[in-house]
């Protein structure tokens, strides 16, 4: 009798097991196709191109600006998640906060600080190919903007909405060299007396991933054009894997057009629980 329990146990714990692995290998078959691609560090993507339903992360930043009369001090705590397959939606709250430098300590020509705005985002993958190596992705970003808090009230909260649609396109060159491109109109509807205004930005990006590993270095190059003018402003980053789950992000800035602005820094911590 007890030997007849044993074999039935054995094979009980025999079947499951094998019922478990062949279910995990039909799932693992039944995921999109996604290729990795680096991601830009300071103008990010609303989630991984290719997500898969139930991704999330959290990112942490930080950063300071030399803006010629004053200095700028950014924060952002952002959080994006999969809500289906290769489709990510974001809510970030990013804050600046100003000081004047050594160039000029006077307030007069200082912005007031900030709660920048309440931004929402959703971002879908329509195009993954494993022959071509490539991803494209479709978007928007809406971001309520606030009004500076020294002036904030229950009758003058916001000074506007800006809606950014966007496409991205982003190619693996080789399993090391990544390229993406993110570009996109800007359109800002002001309201209490707060004017409207377009731009359009090309952000363009080239990585070199480290075989084995997260890391990757690169530059980011964000452009802006706006009122007749081209901006451009030099990203060159790291990213550094702290643990499977941890990355960091550092990101200098390095401005061509001086008259408004000279150097920056940013750092991005990102926490990506493991799915």
């Amino acid at each position: 009798m007890k030997q007849s329990l044993k074999i039935c146990l054995s094979l009980t714990i025999f079947l499951s097991a094998t019922f478990s692995y062949a279910q995990e290998e039909a799932n693992e078959e039944d995921l999109p196709l996604k290729l990795q691609h680096a991601e830009p560090l300071y103008i990010d993507l609303i989630r991984d191109l290719g997500a898969r339903k139930g991704e999330k992360e959290w990112n942490l930043g930080a950063g300071i600006t030399d803006n010629l009369d004053f200095d700028s001090y950014e924060f952002l705590v952002e959080y994006e998640w999969a809500v289906a397959d290769r489709l990510g939606l974001e809510v970030e709250v990013p804050v600046t906060v100003f000081s004047p430098n050594a160039f000029n300590r006077g307030a007069e020509s200082r912005p007031g600080d900030r709660v920048e705005s309440l931004k929402l985002a959703a971002q879908y993958t329509f195009w993954v190919s494993d022959k071509y190596q490539t991803s494209m992705a479709l978007g928007n970003i809406v971001e309520f903007e606030f009004t500076d808090l020294n002036t904030m009230s229950l009758n003058n909260l916001t000074q506007g909405v800006l809606f950014n649609p966007f496409l991205i396109a982003a190619k693996r060159f080789t399993s090391e060299w990544h390229g993406l491109i993110y570009t996109g109109p800007r359109f800002f509807n002001g309201w209490n007396n707060h004017e409207n205004y377009f731009a359009y930005e090309i952000n363009s990006n080239l990585h070199y991933m480290i075989p084995g590993t997260g890391n990757f270095i690169g530059l980011e190059v964000n452009q802006l054009i706006m009122d007749g003018e081209l901006k451009t402003v030099l990203r060159p980053q790291m990213r550094v894997e702290i643990k499977d789950s941890l990355k960091i992000g550092i990101v200098p800035g390095i401005s061509l057009n001086r008259d408004e602005e000279r150097f920056s820094s940013f750092l991005r911590l990102i926490y990506e629980p493991h799915f």
